[in-house]
């Protein structure tokens, strides 16, 4: 059997070095992106044992910012979070 030996430029075996350690280091370092949940407003009201009258003062005061789809009210379980505080 013969073998065949090809022989690459410096520069491109330069470029695909450079490319291996940036992918060894994105596996690495790399942490999958975590969907966005989405509470709804009697969710969000349950959860934090207050009324919708008190969710819409919140979201038009902005301590708890709410968002929609086809007129859908929904609370990002991220926004909620941010906006507890410790006391």
């Amino acid at each position: 059997m013969t073998q065949v030996q090809i022989q690459l430029p410096q520069h491109l075996q330069e470029d695909i070095d450079f490319l291996k350690t940036q992918l060894t280091s994105l596996k690495l370092h790399f942490e999958p992106k975590q969907p966005k949940i989405y509470l709804s407003r009697a969710e969000v009201s349950k959860m934090l044992n207050v009324s919708y009258v008190t969710l819409n003062k919140w979201n038009k005061s902005g301590k708890l910012k709410a968002v929609g789809i086809g007129g859908r009210v929904l609370y990002r379980q991220e926004d909620i979070d941010n906006a507890i505080v410790e006391l």
